[in-house]
């Protein structure tokens, strides 16, 4: 099998995906790698139709290489994940308004062009989060407890582009992070980037039934194979905070070759299904059929 991966020059020396390429490569199919943001791309003849089984994009958020990634989708090719999908997770406001409105644990969320219109939030709201649209890694959070100390913020955001904002969700101070691969959850635990802790160090937790039940819908609301969800154990209960396509799978056992097998299933059946299928009536939270829950003890 043939395969193209997108590589942005930030995760040139990463172990995901380079692990992955590696397993592929280990197993006899031929990977070829583009550096979207190294290179000088003449659209009009950078997908070759037919030339790939599949293509897979691990590349910065705002980056080059999902423009990439849909120019090959659009050329009829098989991409992992599907490349709406990635769009559809990619643009914060965008996934807020997906996730809200097929059910999704997700809180109430403002969208702005301009970091002066966060003035108009109504007080009730703060404490808020805010961050970029487009942000990834915890790029440029920021927490901010008052009306007040949102006049110290605003230079701060100035050149983030299309910012959101949320109430803040009470909790202790750690993330739970889901990835999802290949149909199995897996669950680790790890610092908040609002609470910033040294000695919290990322490890493999028990994945609770309703934790993994949402985890699973969010693969199914928004069309992944590959995935990670972040999710925050609130006063009112689990609370998604962030959806990201194609995560580090940190902690997750073999996972090179857990990914590797996954995108290979992928490529051979032609990619996943269409993304944000419409709920014939109001989605309850259960783990679909296909959906394996690992828990720390259970690889």
């Amino acid at each position: 099998m043939r395969l193209c991966f997108l590589v942005e020059e930030h995760y040139r020396h990463d172990g995901m995906p380079n692990e992955v390429i590696g397993q592929l490569t280990a197993w006899g199919h031929r990977v070829d790698v583009v550096r979207p943001g190294g290179s000088l791309l003449r659209m009009s003849e950078v997908v070759d139709a037919g030339a790939h089984d599949a293509w897979v994009l691990k590349t910065v958020s705002g980056g080059p290489g999902l423009t990439l990634l849909e120019a090959a989708a659009a050329a009829g090719m098989t991409t992992v994940n599907d490349a709406r999908s990635i769009r559809g997770v990619r643009d914060k406001a965008l996934a807020a308004a997906i996730g809200r409105g097929r059910g999704l644990p997700l809180p109430p969320t403002y969208a702005v062009a301009s970091p002066a219109l966060l003035r108009e939030i109504p007080d009730a709201d703060y404490p808020l989060v805010v961050k970029p649209a487009d942000g990834s890694s915890g790029r440029a959070v920021r927490l901010v407890p008052s009306p007040r100390q949102l006049e110290q913020t605003l230079p701060l955001l100035a050149g983030e582009g299309m910012l959101i904002a949320q109430p803040y969700v009470p909790n202790t101070g750690t993330d739970i992070k889901v990835y999802g691969v290949g149909g199995e959850l897996f669950a680790t635990e790890r610092c908040s980037p609002l609470h910033p802790d040294p000695s919290v160090r990322e490890r493999r937790v028990p994945l609770s039934a309703e934790v993994a039940a949402i985890a699973a819908r969010v693969g199914s609301v928004y069309g992944l194979d590959l995935y990670g969800v972040d999710v925050l154990l609130g006063p009112d209960g689990p609370v998604v905070v962030d959806v990201n396509d194609f995560p580090s799978f940190r902690q997750v056992p073999d996972a090179a070759a857990r990914v590797a097998r996954a995108v290979l299933g992928l490529a051979t059946a032609g990619g996943s299904t269409a993304p944000y299928p419409r709920p014939h009536a109001a989605l309850p939270v259960s783990i679909p059929a296909q959906a394996t829950v690992r828990t720390a003890e259970g690889a």
